[in-house]
């Protein structure tokens, strides 16, 4: 008789290569390109940038040129790899998107500023990290990897408090109870590369724990929803068009990215909802009554929060504004770390 074979599990959607592919040839030919120019002409003339742009960081562009350019060369060895599917694919693709993610907190750092360009070539990086994940995970397939990704779930809302704790320190006058979190990263704000440059990590988190719900959902059509809301919210978290400051505002700076705040506030409310419903059904009763009133209390703290936005456009004070947000916020990262837990113990082997 012939043996029962094993379900395959697809461990790596054919998307994810194909994004991963995209990101490790774009970012490695931008490497190439950009080192060239800069070593052929290190005072960055070939690409009119100014020497004292890195402000005393390097003498000329002729030592971050090389760096560029062997980066360039190593992204396109991965690329290969991906493409080839050799065993080594997932190492080399997890070192190139290191080292870019490395290279642009430093060059963001000594540049003392944000760029659209980091938006052109970091975003791209950040979603590489993304799809990287079920790679690694397709090569060394093991339950603790899994338990490793729902862990992530906890991580992320345990990153996200320490964010919202820490990145106030340096704004000085800021008052958690009166002020909303995204005043840390608005425009002229003096945290605004700050929480940045420390959330870039949230949505990596949150995706790993995306994936890792995935891989423990089964026949479960509910925790695929789930999984893929949480992916797909995690890629949308990947950039927040930023608010201007409400001084800002009241001034009349208020353009087109403010408008797009909202757009994405309104969208993550929505999102948390779905999470949060998909999460429930597929769950048991008091995790569904737990789900059933935390949706109500983030209704609740929503529409409170929403009710001090105009004095916040008018400059005017916002009392326990900031105090009703956060309560908003983690009113759904407790629910998070709730169903990691949840998740972890009932796949526990």
């Amino acid at each position: 008789m012939k043996e029962k074979k094993e379900p395959v599990i697809v461990l790596q959607p054919l998307w994810t290569r194909i994004v991963l592919l995209f990101v490790l040839g774009y970012e490695g030919l931008g490497g190439l390109v950009g080192g060239s120019l800069l070593v052929a002409k290190p005072n960055g003339e070939l690409m009119e940038l100014p020497v004292d742009l890195m402000r005393g960081a390097f003498a000329d562009f002729l030592i971050p040129g090389i760096i560029l350019f062997s980066m360039g060369i190593v992204s396109l060895s991965a690329f290969f790899q991906i493409l080839l599917k050799k065993p080594a694919d997932w190492l080399w693709s997890c070192i190139v998107l290191c080292g870019w993610y490395i290279w642009f907190v430093v060059e963001i750092i000594i540049l003392h500023e944000l760029h659209w360009l980091h938006l052109m070539w970091g975003i791209p990086v950040l979603l590489g990290i993304i799809v990287v994940i079920p790679l690694v995970a397709g090569r060394n397939y093991t339950p603790v990897m899994f338990k490793i990704l729902l862990v992530c779930g906890i991580l992320s809302s345990v990153w996200y408090t320490f964010m919202n704790l820490f990145v106030p320190l340096h704004y000085p006058g800021y008052s958690s109870l009166s002020l909303t979190v995204s005043e840390l990263s608005a425009v002229g704000s003096p945290t605004r590369i700050l929480w940045v440059l420390l959330g870039t990590l949230y949505p990596l988190l949150y995706a790993a724990f995306g994936w890792g719900i995935l891989y423990v959902s089964g026949n479960n059509k509910k925790l695929k929803i789930l999984s893929a809301l949480i992916i797909g919210y995690s890629i949308l978290n990947l950039y927040w068009p930023p608010m201007h400051t409400r001084e800002a505002i009241a001034a009349g700076a208020k353009s087109l990215t403010d408008t797009l705040h909202i757009v994405w506030t309104i969208a993550t409310v929505f999102l948390f909802i779905c999470m949060m419903g998909f999460g429930a059904a597929a769950s048991g009763k008091k995790f569904r009554i737990y789900t059933i009133i935390s949706i109500g209390l983030l209704l609740l703290f929503g529409i409170l929060t929403g009710m001090g936005s105009s004095n916040l456009e008018a400059n005017l004070p916002t009392p326990m504004m900031g105090l009703w947000e956060r309560i908003n916020q983690y009113i759904f990262f407790i629910w998070v770390i709730l169903l990691s837990l949840q998740l972890i113990k009932k796949n526990a082997a």
